[in-house]
């Protein structure tokens, strides 16, 4: 019989991130950059770096005294899937991924965050997982957690239907258009795996983008690189993240 590498993983040093159980938190933010792992870092009280492997690079601090962690993913949903499968192989149980997004609507600008109630997917790893027309959902729990964190510090933000795609450079003028005709509020390239793992898992996932670009107005984009708002924008989002943690762990009476 083959192997099961989901089994023989289990409470193990991890394949791909090189982690242990016990190297991470409950909650896991989940950056695709790893440069926004320390900047993440920067936040925390303590913060340890306890695992460098490829892409992923694994940091372990505490905020406002809870325990948490953040692993960057790379681009797109094969890597972040592997993120999560390792992730929930030691013991992670929230995730939510950190990212930047480019707006399809033109009432959004840079540096509103997005905290999307769904995901088109618009990718080829979910489909390893579930079949056609099963839905990519955060958990409940986390979109309210994260939306409360939003209006707290005063964050402009949106909730709608994202699309995760696969091929960055494949993205058309005809293709955005009928996504934003569809009422898709913004891309990112991560959100969709990471929904339907988590979900198959039994655990919880959200996420919390800055907008870097607007695709439908042509504001920010590859050109506008150096736009200070694109930091706000991430900044933004790690901040959102963070105190969505510690809005889930009060909840659970931590």
């Amino acid at each position: 019989m083959a192997v099961d590498k989901r089994e023989v993983s289990k409470g193990r040093l991890q394949y791909h991130l090189k982690v242990r159980p016990g190297d991470v938190a409950r909650y896991v933010l989940l950056p695709g950059d790893p440069g926004r792992v320390r900047r993440i870092a920067e936040h925390m009280d303590e913060a340890e770096e306890v695992a460098h492997n490829r892409e992923f690079l694994t940091v372990t601090g505490t905020y406002r005294g809870v325990r948490i962690s953040a692993t960057s993913t790379g681009i797109g949903c094969p890597s972040a899937s592997i993120a999560v499968e390792e992730l929930a192989n030691v013991g992670a149980e929230v995730f939510i991924r950190v990212g930047t997004s480019a707006a399809l609507q033109p009432h959004v600008r840079i540096a509103d965050l997005i905290i999307p109630n769904g995901a088109v997917r618009n990718e080829g790893t979910s489909y390893f997982y579930v079949p056609e027309g099963f839905p990519a959902v955060p958990s409940l729990r986390v979109l309210l957690a994260l939306r409360r964190a939003a209006e707290s510090l005063g964050y402009k933000h949106h909730i709608g239907i994202i699309s995760s795609d696969d091929a960055f450079y494949a993205e058309t003028p005809e293709y955005l258009e009928g996504l934003r005709e569809l009422g898709v509020i913004s891309l990112d390239m991560e959100s969709s795996a990471i929904f339907v793992v988590s979900h198959l898992r039994g655990l919880e996932a959200g996420t919390v983008n800055g907008v870097v670009a607007n695709l439908s107005t042509g504001e920010g984009g590859l050109v506008d690189q150096d736009d200070p708002r694109r930091a706000e924008a991430i900044d933004r989002a790690i901040k959102t993240a963070l105190e969505a943690a510690v809005i889930l762990e009060r909840e659970r009476g931590g």
